[in-house]
């Protein structure tokens, strides 16, 4: 893998760190392009991104905080948590777009294509750092990190709760689940549905709906075979119970969404006069 890019004394441009700056460069003019087709400012587009890389970057720190039970996190380097980035960018975001007093549910529309492209390049810097990675697994298409972080040795692997052979040496590294691709390949879809359906009449928040229904569905699944040690609710880890709210949130959203404009549809027929 390659961790870091460049590094010229002390000072370095990793990898992650690219490509957290080119999702938030790609995601921004997609928000812009789609804040213009929506019939909104596209100055509010470089605002929200500001907001949303701010808010997002300290609510993924704080979740890597409250994750590991230790605030001293907080001023670690590493440690960013995609679910936290997004509580804390959405909180952020939507405080802009209230500020603005834009129609919230027109701009979410607009920003979830944005969102499943900035997942998509984010992943890609996690799989170059090698972080985030799976379970172990002999499939051809498994990655061994002998550079991650941590590297994917037996004995880090065993760490993470994940059942390795005892036979196997602590020091041996492993080929794992590559799920940060898997990620990217799932985000990267959700970026194709939601730029289709933005581009058909739909009821205001539906496009919103859909990309919480696909994000928590994906993110359930992908944990199934991710290293973790973070068990919350029996067997199922914190993203996966965050998954699930968000599935059940995205489509409580979409029923509102759709009933709501059938109603106003049929309120707006008109009823021929009786004579």
């Amino acid at each position: 893998m390659f961790p870091t890019l460049v590094k010229i004394g002390n000072f370095e441009i990793t990898t992650f760190g690219l490509m957290m700056f080119l999702a938030f460069i790609a995601g921004g003019w997609i928000l812009a392009r789609e804040f213009r087709r929506a019939g909104i400012s596209e100055d509010l587009a470089s605002s929200i991104v500001v907001a949303g890389a701010l808010g997002g970057i300290v609510g993924a720190k704080i979740y890597y905080a409250i994750l590991f039970k230790d605030w001293r996190l907080l001023f670690d380097r590493a440690g960013l948590v995609w679910y936290g980035g997004l509580i804390g960018g959405f909180l952020a975001a939507s405080w802009v777009v209230w500020r603005a007093g834009v129609d919230y549910l027109k701009a979410a529309d607009a920003a979830a294509p944005a969102l499943s492209l900035g997942y998509a390049l984010g992943r890609i810097g996690c799989f170059l750092v090698g972080d985030d990675y799976g379970r172990p697994t002999d499939a051809w298409f498994g990655v061994a990190f002998p550079r991650g972080a941590p590297p994917t040795t037996a004995d880090s692997l065993r760490e993470f709760g994940v059942f390795v052979d005892p036979s196997i040496p602590g020091y041996q590294v492993l080929k794992v689940h590559p799920t940060q691709l898997y990620e990217t390949f799932a985000a990267l879809v959700m970026f194709s549905v939601l730029l289709w359906l933005n581009r058909r009449p739909h009821a205001r928040g539906l496009g919103w709906a859909v990309f919480m229904i696909l994000l928590g569905i994906e993110r359930f699944l992908v944990e199934i075979v991710r290293a973790k040690d973070d068990r919350f609710f029996g067997s199922f880890t914190v993203a996966q119970v965050i998954s699930v709210l968000l599935v059940v949130g995205g489509i409580s959203l979409a029923t509102f969404t759709i009933l709501r404009r059938s109603k106003s549809a049929g309120g707006s027929k008109v009823t021929p006069r009786q004579t």
